[in-house]
């Protein structure tokens, strides 16, 4: 989740302004650049519990330790809520989650450099407190109830909105974790081109990633709960966006829909003000009674941007969004999927001419069924396990092309190698869990916060 703004930025007259606020964002290529973030659960040795925010070993504790390697602390009232250092940032989610947001870098290899930093940092700390970090994309084991807030006051907001848009999306806000690749574009034209393409692979790369598939304590019947609960969460925010594939799509319909989307809170004087279900439309024209006196201004709908959560999101980049979180190499190899299908042209051209043809009825089928089903999931008479291998095959041809070399002259195309091996078997990351839970496991799945842990 975002901090607070630190700049309101200019007051909005029109329309054109917020068009402008993505237009502004187009690079040439010589400048694009890779952001990755990831969540993980944070919880206590001795009884694998949620850390609460407070105590000596709670959330609180872990970010005022972590400033020791340089992290400089951001406040909400009294309490640091996140921690800003060298163009990354440490935020929290509702529930605690733990989320990384990395730099923009040039190479995945500084991607992974990056996260093992990170990782580094966060085991030095949780071994002093007797806490550990757990690489899944949905808490295997507590309820609802067992997991406390942050406390950051839009969470306030949204946990009171949630439950009356769908019924899962407490459970988004506390018990799911993921990992997610931000990336640019050259032109308006070149921002469709890659929307269309990572709105239509990201159910496959859900199946690659698949690894939440314990509600509770016992299997849940997805392999991917966590991309289900999205599917519950709020239609208004989510979903495939089908108007992304229409004649048209750009810049501009873009700013429409999320002009639609209700509003969740404005930030005021270091306070959330509750408008949850009105309209930025309103609020712009100054017509909202709950923001009365209050005038819009680039801040607010640079927040707003960020209460959206469909599967592919444009913000002043793209981000893929349909993955799990899980170990410390498939937080590399996520951005390397990416960066693979959408860095090269000639690569994001083929990419493109795979699914330019699939359907809206089609994309939804897709969406509906991988989270139950994963690389099992029949399409167009192959399974995606077999579609998988094509498009990972793509991504290796972009990879070698850009020929980012590390030292030991390894270009990127190693940190696809773990995607290979899920999709040669044919078996989600998933579906190797619910095999241990079944036999070493004794089913239970306390064993996953030592064998899974960061």
């Amino acid at each position: 989740m975002s901090r607070p703004p630190e700049d309101q930025g200019a007051p909005i007259t029109d329309k054109a302004q917020l068009i402008e606020w993505f237009s502004s964002a187009v690079k040439p290529r010589d400048r694009w650049r890779i952001g990755t973030e990831h969540e993980k659960f944070a919880f206590r040795l001795s009884d694998l519990k949620r850390l609460p925010y407070e105590g000596s070993d709670g959330i609180g504790a872990i970010l005022d330790a972590l400033t020791r390697f340089g992290w400089e602390p951001i406040k909400e009232g009294d309490n640091t809520i996140a921690l800003t250092h060298g163009g990354c940032a440490i935020t929290l989610e509702p529930g605690g989650q733990f989320e990384l947001s990395g730099a923009p870098l040039d190479n995945l290899h500084q991607t992974c450099s990056e996260v093992h930093t990170h990782l580094a940092q966060v085991r030095e700390v949780c071994g002093e407190l007797g806490t550990g970090m757990l690489g899944l994309g949905f808490d295997p084991k507590w309820t609802r109830e067992d997991i406390g807030w942050m406390p950051k006051g839009r969470y306030g907001i949204m946990k009171r909105y949630m439950p009356t848009k769908g019924n899962l999306g407490i459970d988004m806000m506390k018990r799911t974790c993921t990992v997610q690749v931000n990336l640019d574009f050259e032109s308006e034209a070149d921002m469709v081109e890659k929307y269309r393409i990572s709105l239509a692979l990201q159910p496959l790369a859900t199946a690659l990633f698949a690894n939440s598939p314990f509600y509770e304590g016992k299997p849940s019947g997805f392999l991917s709960f966590r991309s289900h609960v999205w599917t519950d969460t709020d239609p208004d925010r989510c979903g495939m966006l089908p108007f992304v594939f229409e004649d048209g799509f750009g810049f501009e319909r873009y700013v429409d829909y999320l002009l639609d989307v209700p509003m969740y809170f404005i930030y005021r004087d270091d306070s959330y003000i509750d408008v949850a279900g009105k309209s930025f439309r309103d609020f712009m024209a100054g017509t909202l009674p709950e923001a009365a006196g209050h005038t819009a201004f680039m801040g607010d709908w640079s927040d707003h941007t960020t209460t959206v959560f469909q599967e592919v999101r444009l913000k002043k980049y793209m981000e893929m969004r349909g993955a799990d979180g899980g170990p410390w190499n498939r937080l590399c190899a996520l951005p390397a999927l990416w960066v693979g299908l959408l860095y090269d042209k000639g690569v994001q051209d083929q990419a493109w001419q795979l699914c330019r043809d699939w359907t809206v009825e089609e994309h939804q089928m897709l969406r509906d069924a991988v989270p139950r089903d994963g690389l099992k999931v029949e399409f167009r008479g192959r399974s995606l396990a077999d579609w998988s291998k094509d498009v990972l095959a793509l991504a290796r041809e972009g990879l070698r092309r850009r020929r980012r070399l590390d030292s030991s002259g390894n270009d990127e195309t190693g940190f696809l190698s773990v995607l290979d091996t899920i999709a040669a078997s044919g078996r989600t990351p998933a579906e190797e869990l619910l095999e241990a839970y079944e036999s070493r496991w004794g089913r239970s799945v306390d064993p996953a916060f030592e064998e899974l842990r960061y």
